[in-house]
């Protein structure tokens, strides 16, 4: 059973930048492709960022597109959201997805396999 776990949240200032972090275990990284969720106070939970099983494309949606880069470490079995110019807007839990699957061109999957359990990304001054 795939198991992820996200970290690298956590405080930082308008203009910062984070890497979040998606370790596997209990299933190996490159049979899958994965995906970035975050759910801001009060919203619904929406896909930021997607990246194949093979890694070789990744998609994004509109609020990711330009900010963040989604990658993955086949060896390491990790996969790696980097957000840059970080807004308060951008204040959400930050879940990683796994799905043997396609991307959506929208930064997401059609449907989710396993969710991590989410780390807090808190953009403030």
């Amino acid at each position: 059973q795939l198991q992820l776990e996200e970290s690298g949240g956590g405080l930082v200032q308008p203009g910062g930048s984070l890497r979040l972090s998606c370790a596997a275990a209990g299933g190996n990284l490159e049979y899958y492709a994965i995906a970035w969720y975050r759910q801001a106070p009060g919203k619904e939970r929406e896909g930021v960022s997607c990246i194949s099983v093979d890694g070789d494309k990744s998609t994004y949606s509109s609020s990711g597109k330009g900010r963040f880069t989604v990658s993955k470490d086949h060896d390491k079995n990790v996969a790696y959201l980097h957000v840059n110019s970080l807004e308060p807007g951008d204040t959400a839990i930050y879940y990683c997805a796994a799905r043997r699957t396609l991307c959506r061109d929208s930064g997401d999957l059609p449907a989710v396999g396993h969710w991590g359990q989410g780390t807090p990304v808190t953009v403030s001054s």
